[in-house]
């Protein structure tokens, strides 16, 4: 039987933001350079949740991961994937775009951002900060793509500044299901909560 625990927080909807985090093309459509495959048949569950945050008044914050043609500003990234030297999420064109089943409002915030974490020398702090009224917000759900690389690490970023973290399972996208499910195990035991889409929206 596993351990039971109280949660370690409440969730409170009035005090939260919902993160989209790089749910672009060069992610989502098939064959795309980056294909993450489980984050384009997860769509309907971010969209859920994307609506229901809507709905609720929760405001809506998306990230885009873009490389430059100008020069390597992400050096130890196309390190690791050397096609990213040349191709990929580049500013400017059609891959660094959110896909269109998820394509933000024109009064929601999209941070472009150059690290996995999209705290990283981003606005993301200071929108947080204010968006809902100084200091109001205190809690971040988190979903988009990938579960194990940029959505984690955004998590342990909010973690880190204090904001509650709540990480819902099946509207992130990871790149196998045994990475996916390390992610969702490390985040409930020490990063958030991890919700599932119905539970949140339970929570709307």
């Amino acid at each position: 039987m596993p351990e039971h625990r109280e949660e370690p927080w409440f969730f409170d909807k009035d005090r939260a933001a919902l993160l989209v985090i790089d749910m672009q093309k060069d992610f989502v459509d098939e064959c795309a350079i980056m294909e993450v495959a489980m984050a384009r048949h997860r769509i309907p569950a971010m969209r859920r949740v994307i609506n229901a945050c809507r709905v609720a008044g929760v405001p809506v914050i998306y990230t885009r991961h873009v490389l430059s043609d100008r020069f390597e500003v992400s050096p130890l990234e196309t390190a690791y994937q050397p096609k990213l030297k040349v191709t990929g999420m580049r500013e400017g064109s059609e891959g660094i775009e959110i896909v269109p089943e998820l394509i933000p409002l024109p009064n929601e915030t999209v941070i472009t951002k150059h690290r996995y974490d999209a705290f990283h020398d981003t606005q993301l702090e200071t929108v947080l900060r204010n968006i809902r009224g100084a200091g109001q917000v205190d809690t971040v759900i988190i979903i988009g793509t990938v579960t194990s690389i940029c959505c984690e690490s955004t998590a342990r970023g909010a973690f880190m500044r204090d904001y509650k973290v709540a990480f819902i399972s099946d509207a992130n996208g990871g790149l196998d299901e045994a990475s996916h499910d390390a992610t969702l195990e490390i985040i409930a035991r020490v990063f958030g909560r991890v919700f599932t889409t119905s539970e949140l929206i339970e929570n709307l």
